[in-house]
């Protein structure tokens, strides 16, 4: 069948070579993280918090490009779990504050070795073009 549009053809799309590329990443991740019982989101929230140790709901969904409709049942399980607390700001009621917990903090011994075994993994690109793409990647964002 004749394509009419080709702007809708699959393989046009910039986004779905992303977004695959995306799926294929959160994967790698999964057999280190479920036995830590972790999805990959939990694991870039606290990668943050692993960073800062306090960070308020707005600025951790701008570091991590997501909305508080995704963090916040997130934070909540977390806090949950004794992994963070969550407190409004004295300054800003409106503000919510996460802090690490020393269970949390206590996770990071865990997941220390994650990044050096998905490099075991190899990649197909070489050290040059990951640099590349790591560069396009954030330029990408930040457009």
């Amino acid at each position: 069948m004749a394509q009419e549009y080709e702007q809708l053809l699959l393989k046009n799309q910039l986004c779905f070579p992303m977004y695959a590329c995306g799926r294929k990443i959160v994967a790698a991740y999964t057999p280190f993280l479920k036995p830590l019982g972790l999805t990959y989101t939990q694991y870039v929230v606290f990668m943050v918090l692993w960073e800062l140790e306090n960070v308020s709901v707005g600025q951790l969904g701008s570091i991590l490009h997501l909305d508080a409709g995704t963090l916040t049942p997130l934070l909540k399980n977390l806090e949950k779990e004794g992994y963070v607390t969550r407190e409004r700001s004295k300054e800003d009621e409106r503000v919510t504050l996460i802090s690490i917990t020393k269970k949390g903090n206590d996770l990071k011994e865990k997941c220390k070795d994650i990044p050096g075994e998905l490099a075991k993994q190899g990649s197909p690109l070489s050290e040059k073009e990951s640099v590349q793409l790591y560069k396009l990647l954030y330029k990408f964002l930040e457009g």
